[in-house]
């Protein structure tokens, strides 16, 4: 049997990183029907973080989920996501949407000098 196994519109044709950008981007919208300014930050993501400085190490816990660049001359305000530590900390999609949703949330409240609770009444709720 040659080709796909699901025609391209269907979900399962996804590939793990697609739909973990559509979840993304499904926060993001979500927000944006609130704060339409948002439509002035570039939301990112990155497969790992990347180590600053020479030989730095990371446990378990300071692995960071997702993080802000501030917008600079000529460059906007950019949100990031960092898939893999978000994948290996969520199992199955709700629980990884979720835990998207208060990254981007998180990240948002940083960058716009808010609580998450501002940004979105719903964060903390689960």
């Amino acid at each position: 049997m040659r080709g796909p196994i699901a025609p391209p519109q269907v979900p399962l044709a996804m590939s793990r990183a697609e739909a973990f950008a559509d979840l993304v981007q499904d926060s993001v919208e979500r927000l944006e029907r609130r704060w339409p300014q948002l439509a002035d930050i570039d939301f990112l993501v990155l497969d790992v973080p990347h180590l600053d400085g020479h030989g730095r190490v990371w446990d378990d816990e300071a692995v960071p989920l997702g993080g802000t660049v501030p917008a600079r001359e000529g460059r906007r305000a950019r949100v990031v996501v960092y898939r893999r530590p978000v994948e290996i900390r969520s199992k199955g999609r709700e629980e990884r949407a979720a835990l998207v949703h208060e990254i981007v949330v998180e990240q948002v409240a940083e960058l716009l000098g808010l609580t998450p609770e501002t940004v979105d009444p719903r964060y903390d709720e689960d």
